[in-house]
């Protein structure tokens, strides 16, 4: 005999049909921002994590030691379709982000909204920090907010209808998600938490969820098997990036909460978490402010960052746009939502976008601290060039022997980049994976080095001696780190490569590498 568990009644709200979508209105949102983003990608320059990204594109693997392969496949993918260009790399990024504000207005129609509530949602989305910096630089980012957001609509959905074959569905989404960032478990255990605290347990007892669970589990398999063959190095790397930014998380926990989204739209975020845990038409939705809440207080345990619940206060943005379209009724409260979106994009587009000559940057104390995220896209052809200096200085005989050597991955990634137009040897570095993307052969005797410990690499080659510093004057990270030219290693390379090796995170604007032993952070 086959037994079925009956569904609980549902309330009304949840019973009721959605509204009806209007597509135009919101692909002409979500195409605008793509096009938007399209229009700046190739200024300034590349980010750092994009020039380890391009590199990792030619090594592909099913794992890199700091996150999964699935970014440097798009960007083999991208550099294969397009070009090897800055717009060329950004392209899937912009057309991601098109699809993540669209699914804003899917999560405020949930909640009930109606066309205007939508279309609301959709802008709201498409001004925020997040929107515009996630689709601005192509990074683990893109796929880890798209299928949070995924996540996050289907677990309300969900919710609404009862219908639990959509854990089969978050169960794919989840697998995939996987192959981008690891960080999605975060989201897991706050969603867990939320429904525990707050319902509706019932859909925990399904044997959907079993299933759902195991479909993730089997498509994630590939990158979860490479963790434990290596020896689950994220766990290492976490543990790295805590310890580095656990001072500098904490303090900056609420204005990154803040900026994320930004100032003048963090009101409606706001009012959308207060909505979802007083609102007793909501109350079958109130999961997700309680998860948002769960997170917070999990991020300033672990001294994690405050952009990781950032995917999170997207959704609440949304959530909140249905109060707003209910608030703003006359023409004045029309204005200052309208106001807010407008001031929200231009600032959030200012510091998230290169949307000013670096220089003006440059020049401002406000944006010096606040668009810290220009700098990390600048100086890298200049750096290349000082290198290539130092390189054509060389005795012939020092060059057909030479190699260069990046302390981190961005130093390495740039070289990899910009150094053939100089006819420059191969960049090496043993920072994370850019390990594992090949080591010097015994030939090599003579490295210039960027950025590294002399004392360290002063044991490691029969003499080694300084030439120069980065010289640039913009507020680069990498700005006075030192060159040096070290000959004649003191043992082979596959002996010396392990010594070299190194996970966690340069502290920028200094060499300082803060690894899992490291007992202090960045300061």
């Amino acid at each position: 005999m086959t037994t079925t568990t009956a569904k609980p009644d549902l309330p009304t709200s949840i019973k009721a049909t959605l509204p009806a979508v209007r597509w135009w209105p919101l692909l002409s949102v979500a195409g605008a921002l793509t096009a938007l983003l399209l229009v700046l990608s190739g200024r300034h320059g590349y980010h750092l994590d994009e020039l380890y990204t391009r590199a990792a594109s030619q090594h592909l693997d099913w794992g890199q030691i700091d996150q999964p392969p699935l970014v440097a496949l798009v960007a083999r993918l991208e550099i294969m379709v397009f070009g090897d260009s800055l717009t060329a790399f950004r392209i899937v990024p912009a057309l991601l982000i098109g699809v993540v504000v669209i699914l804003a207005a899917f999560i405020a129609r949930e909640l009930g909204a109606n066309q205007r509530a939508q279309l609301l949602a959709t802008i709201a989305a498409a001004a925020s920090g997040l929107a515009l910096h996630t689709g601005h630089i192509l990074g683990t980012n893109n796929f880890d907010v798209l299928v949070w957001v995924v996540v996050c609509w289907l677990a309300i959905r969900l919710a609404r209808t009862r219908d639990y074959r959509l854990w089969l569905v978050m169960g794919a989404v989840v697998g995939f998600g996987l192959h981008a960032k690891y960080l999605l478990a975060l989201l897991l255990l706050s969603l867990a938490a939320g429904i525990l605290l707050c319902g509706p347990r019932e859909a925990l007892r399904s044997w959907k969820l079993v299933a759902g669970v195991v479909i993730a589990a089997v498509i994630a398999a590939p990158v979860l098997v490479w963790q434990v063959m290596h020896g689950w190095p994220q766990v290492e790397m976490s543990k790295a990036l805590s310890t580095a930014l656990d001072t500098l998380s904490r303090v900056s926990f609420i204005p990154m909460q803040i900026l994320m989204i930004g100032l003048f739209l963090s009101p409606v975020w706001i009012a959308g978490l207060v909505g979802l845990l007083r609102r007793p038409q909501w109350r079958p939705y109130r999961f997700i402010g309680v998860a948002y809440l769960f997170m917070v207080v999990l991020l300033l345990v672990i001294g994690g960052q405050a952009a990781y619940a950032s995917a999170l206060q997207f959704v609440l943005l949304a959530t909140g746009c249905v109060m707003v379209e209910q608030w703003a009724r006359t023409v004045t409260r029309k204005y200052l939502f309208g106001a807010a979106v407008g001031l929200n994009l231009v600032t959030s587009a200012v510091l998230m976008l290169p949307v000013f000559p670096i220089q003006t940057y440059a020049g401002n104390p406000v944006l010096q601290e606040l668009a810290i995220v220009q700098f990390d896209q600048a100086g890298w052809p200049e750096l290349t060039a000082q290198a290539a200096a130092i390189y054509r200085g060389l005795p012939a005989a020092d060059q057909a022997h030479a190699i260069f050597y990046g302390n981190h991955y961005g130093q390495a990634g740039a070289l990899d980049k910009y150094g053939p137009q100089y006819g420059l040897p191969h960049a090496y570095s043993g920072h994370n994976s850019y390990a594992d993307f090949g080591q010097p052969t015994d030939d090599k005797t003579v490295v210039i080095t960027i950025g590294v410990d002399r004392a360290q690499f002063s044991k490691l080659f029969a003499r080694c001696e300084p030439h120069g510093k980065f010289d640039i004057d913009l507020p680069v990270s990498d700005r006075g780190q030192e060159f040096m030219v070290c000959r004649q290693p003191r043992e082979s390379w596959s002996l010396l490569w392990p010594k070299l090796r190194w996970i966690g995170f340069q502290c920028p604007y200094t060499a300082k590498a803060v690894t899992a032993t490291s007992t202090e952070g960045c300061t």
